[in-house]
């Protein structure tokens, strides 16, 4: 699956991962046990925002700010929905403020949720 056609609605299981990060199953889920990507079931299926992904690769800002909204007691299903959701302090969802390379100001905002 090209990078080029991900929609932020786009889920991708691990098989679908495997593919588009041109990795073994096993890594997929080394990089969502540290945290690179973070996944939830949703309809019965384990899968990730295929927005997580850049280029082939897991967006480098997401690592951080997944540990800091865990840290404010956050679950996956709880940063993936704040993540994809509209967040009237950053003007846009913070996902997009990522993509944009606005890590410090997410992680400020992120840091509040505490």
């Amino acid at each position: 699956m090209p990078e080029n056609t991900l929609e932020i609605t786009d889920w991708l299981t691990i098989p679908d991962l495997v593919d588009v990060l041109d990795e073994t199953p096993s890594r997929v889920r080394r990089l969502l046990d540290e945290r690179y990507l973070v996944g939830s079931r949703r309809s019965g299926v384990f899968a990730v925002p295929a927005v997580f992904i850049v280029d082939g690769r897991p967006l480098s800002s997401l690592r951080g700010t997944v540990i800091v909204l865990q840290d404010a007691g956050f679950t996956d299903d709880e940063v993936i929905d704040w993540l994809l959701s509209e967040e009237d302090s950053l003007g846009r969802t913070p996902i997009a403020a990522l993509l944009a390379g606005h890590k410090s100001a997410v992680r400020r905002v992120a840091r509040t949720l505490a």
